[in-house]
């Protein structure tokens, strides 16, 4: 039997029609199967690594490293959550600071030093102490990095500046590095 070329062409169509709905129809199965899952069966999302940065008075060196380091982890994707404070905190940021910050595109990570506590502490995956007196505060000695070697904002910008960006640049590769194992 010929068929015409107008029947050949009904024939693809019903075969295409009979696919999708075959297709649609597996679809539909396993996002039913998916639903009746145990829920402990559907991964969860990665725990995000806890970063604290603390300096004095929290006003300067924690707000750079900070921003630095919430900006390369975004684009590295580091999961992380980040943390500022200080031991004395001051009134305010830093306005060289918030000004450097803000002329180079940063986003002010805080809009207010604050005190570091015991709890933040001890939630701390990874505790960055710039200068700081942590008698008041034990950290457990595995989580702590002494950055104590960074000079005062105040007394050279760029020093710190530089000091600050090129020991953010380390951590988040020790941090990615710790994600993959």
């Amino acid at each position: 039997m010929r068929r015409t070329a107008s029947q050949m062409v009904r024939a693809g169509v019903c075969g295409l029609v009979m696919a999708a709905v075959l297709s649609y129809g597996a679809a539909i199965c396993a996002t039913a199967a998916a639903a009746e899952r145990p829920q402990h069966a559907i991964p969860t999302s990665e725990k995000r690594t806890t970063v604290l940065f603390m300096c004095p008075h929290g006003a300067a060196k924690s707000v750079l490293a900070s921003a630095y380091f919430q900006r390369l982890a975004k684009e590295r994707g580091l999961k992380v959550r980040v943390e500022t404070a200080g031991i004395e905190p001051q009134d305010a940021v830093s306005p060289a600071v918030a000004n450097h910050l803000r002329e180079n595109g940063y986003t002010l990570p805080i809009a207010k030093p604050r005190a570091a506590t015991r709890d933040d502490v001890e939630a701390a995956d990874v505790v960055i102490s710039m200068g700081c007196d942590l008698t008041g505060l034990p950290v457990a000695p595995e989580k702590l990095q002494k950055w104590d070697d960074v000079p005062a904002p105040s007394e050279n910008f760029r020093a710190a500046d530089e000091a600050i960006r090129s020991r953010v640049i380390v951590l988040v590769e020790e941090l990615l590095n710790r994600q993959r194992k």
